[in-house]
C-alpha cells in the first residue's frame, strides 16, 4: 500500500521548487548576498562612524546608510536591468524594472553573456544560474550599494548631505551600471576577455577614481580637520573592519553564482591575501615609523582584499600570498611616500585615502591577475575559452586587455562623476559652509554621536548649576572648582575652551 504524499513543503513537484531550482545554489547565493550586505550594513557604517573625528561620526555613518538604502530603490526600479539586462549598447543594457512576479520568479539569466567566436559560432552559452532572478537581483544590488558606500569614504567631513542625496542615484545609473554591464553583464570588455572576477575594476577602481574626482570638485575639509582627524573609537573601527573582512567570503565566494570549486578557492585566497597584506603593511610601518599603526593595519587588510578580488578564484594560493605582499607594499608606498611628493594628491582631500586603498589596489590586482591567472581555474569561470595569465601562456595580449579595461573604467568615472557633480552644483552647494564645518554633526543633522564634550563644544564655567558639597548637619556649603567638577564627571583630559 503506497504511503500518502508528504504534506506542505515536502510534497513532490512543489510549484515553489521548479525543476531548474537548485536549493543549495539558491541558499548559498542568498547567504553570500547577506555577507556582502553586512560589509556595508553595519560594517562600513560602523567603520566610517568610528574612524573620523567625533564631530563627524553621525554624518559619516549616515552617508553610508543613505547610500545603501537609496541604491536598493533605484536598483529595482531600473538599475539592475541597465547593468545585467538585454544589450542596448556595447557598454549599456536596456533599462527596465525588476519589480514584477513574472520577472523575479523565473530562472536567473544574464541575457547578453553568450560568447561567440570569430566565425560566429557559439563558444560559451549565456550564464543561467540555478535559482530565481530575485536572488540574483539581491546579490548584485549588494555590490552596487557597497561601491557607493566606498566612494563616500573620499568625501567624509565636509560634503553637503543634500548634494550627496542627489549624487547617489545619478552616479549609480550613469556610472556603475556602465562598468557592471561592460565587464560582467556581457558588454564589450566582457566579450573582449578582460578578467575581473569579482569587482577589482567594477567596484574598487570605479569607487576610487570617482571618489578622488568627487573630492576634487567638492573641495577640502577645514584646515584644522585635515591636520588632525583622529578616530573617535579605534576599537569600533577594528570591529567594522572585521565585518568587512569576513563579509568578503560572500563577496568573492558568491561571484561564481554557485557554491562550486571556484568559490572554495576564492574564499581561501581572499583570506590569505588579506592576512599577508596586513602583515606587510604593519611591518613597513614598524620599519619606517618605529611602531605598528592600527589604522595602517586596517588599511593593509583592505588593500589585500581589494587586490585579490579581480582574480580570487583564478589564481593559486601562493599567488594570492604574492598578491597580498604587493597589496601591502605598493599602496603603502603611494600613500606614505608618493602622496607627499605629488602636488595633485596633496591638493585633493581624499578623506580615507580611497584612491590608494581601492583605485591603486584595484588596478594592481587586475594587472597581477593578468599575469597569474591559471588556465585550469579560468576554464571553470571565464566566458572566453583559453583565457589565462601571461605567465601561463596568455601572451602580452592579456595584459593589454587588463590595462585597457582599467583605462576605460578610469576615464568613464572621471568624466561622468565630474559631469554629475557640476550639474548638482548648479542647484545645491556641494560643500557645507565653514561655520557648519566647525560644528559638524549638530549643524548637519541636529544630532551628535556621544553625550560628551569634544570638538566644537564649550564647557561654560559660569553656568549656575555648580556642584555644591557639604550642607549636612550644619556643615558649610562650598562650591566645587571647575577642575573638581570635571573630575567628578569623568571628564579628566578633556580640553576646555574658555
Amino acid at each position: 500500500m503506497a504511503s500518502p504524499p508528504e504534506p506542505g513543503p515536502y510534497m513532490p513537484d512543489l510549484p515553489a521548487v521548479p525543476a531548474w531550482l537548485n536549493k543549495g545554489d539558491n541558499a548559498w547565493q542568498l547567504v553570500a548576498a547577506t555577507f556582502v550586505g553586512l560589509q556595508s550594513m553595519p560594517g562600513l557604517v560602523v567603520l566610517y562612524g568610528s574612524i573620523v573625528k567625533k564631530k563627524w561620526a553621525v554624518n559619516s555613518a549616515f552617508m553610508a546608510l543613505y547610500a545603501y538604502a537609496s541604491t536598493l530603490i533605484v536598483w529595482v526600479l531600473v538599475g539592475f536591468r541597465m547593468a545585467f539586462g538585454e544589450r542596448m549598447l556595447p557598454f549599456w543594457a536596456k533599462a527596465g524594472p525588476a519589480l514584477t512576479q513574472d520577472f523575479l520568479v523565473r530562472r536567473a539569466v544574464f541575457p547578453a553573456t553568450a560568447h561567440y567566436g570569430r566565425g560566429g559560432a557559439l563558444e560559451t552559452p549565456r550564464t543561467e544560474p540555478y535559482y530565481a532572478q530575485a536572488s540574483l537581483v539581491l546579490f548584485e544590488f549588494e555590490f552596487a550599494a557597497i561601491t557607493l558606500v566606498l566612494l563616500a569614504g573620499s568625501l567624509l567631513g565636509r560634503m553637503n548631505i543634500r548634494a550627496w542625496m542627489a549624487f547617489t542615484p545619478l552616479w549609480l545609473l550613469f556610472s556603475y551600471t556602465v562598468g557592471a554591464f561592460s565587464l560582467w553583464g556581457g558588454g564589450f570588455l566582457y566579450q573582449w576577455g578582460v578578467i575581473d572576477y569579482s569587482g577589482g575594476y567594477v567596484i574598487h577602481l570605479s569607487s576610487g577614481i570617482a571618489g578622488f574626482t568627487a573630492a576634487y570638485w567638492v573641495g577640502p575639509r577645514l584646515k584644522s580637520d585635515r591636520e588632525r582627524f583622529s578616530p573617535n573609537n579605534i576599537l569600533l573601527m577594528i570591529a567594522g573592519g572585521g565585518l568587512l573582512w569576513l563579509g568578503w567570503a560572500g563577496f568573492n565566494g558568491g561571484a561564481p553564482y554557485a557554491p562550486n570549486i571556484t568559490a572554495s578557492v576564492a574564499v581561501l585566497n581572499t583570506n590569505v591575501s588579506a592576512a599577508t597584506s596586513l602583515l606587510t603593511w604593519t611591518c613597513l610601518d614598524v620599519i619606517f615609523f618605529g611602531k605598528p599603526s592600527v589604522i595602517g593595519a586596517v588599511q593593509g587588510m583592505m588593500t589585500g582584499l581589494v587586490c585579490i578580488t579581480p582574480g580570487a578564484g583564478l589564481v593559486h594560493t601562493w599567488s594570492a600570498m604574492l598578491m597580498g605582499a604587493f597589496a601591502g607594499s605598493v599602496p603603502w608606498f603611494t600613500m606614505m611616500i608618493l602622496h607627499k611628493k605629488s602636488s595633485l594628491l596633496m591638493k585633493v582631500d581624499d578623506t580615507l585615502a580611497v584612491f590608494h586603498t581601492h583605485a591603486v589596489a584595484g588596478v594592481l590586482g587586475g594587472v597581477l591577475t593578468g599575469l597569474l591567472a591559471t588556465p585550469e581555474l579560468c576554464a571553470l569561470d571565464s566566458p572566453v575559452p583559453g583565457a589565462r595569465g601571461v605567465f601561463y601562456g596568455g601572451g602580452i595580449a592579456q595584459m593589454g586587455k587588463q590595462l585597457g579595461g582599467a583605462l576605460f573604467v578610469t576615464v568613464w568615472n572621471l568624466v561622468v562623476t565630474s559631469a554629475i557633480l557640476l550639474c548638482i552644483g548648479l542647484f545645491i552647494p556641494l560643500r557645507m559652509p565653514d561655520d557648519q564645518l566647525m560644528i559638524g554633526d549638530d549643524a548637519a543633522h541636529g544630532e551628535e554621536a556621544y553625550a560628551l564634550w569634544g570638538d566644537g563644544e564649550k564647557f561654560d564655567v559660569t553656568r549656575p548649576d555648580a556642584t555644591r558639597t557639604g550642607g549636612a548637619s550644619g556643615a558649610a556649603v562650598t562650591e566645587d572648582t571647575v577642575e573638581q567638577r570635571l573630575t567628578s564627571m569623568g571628564a579628566r583630559g578633556v580640553t576646555i575652551q574658555l
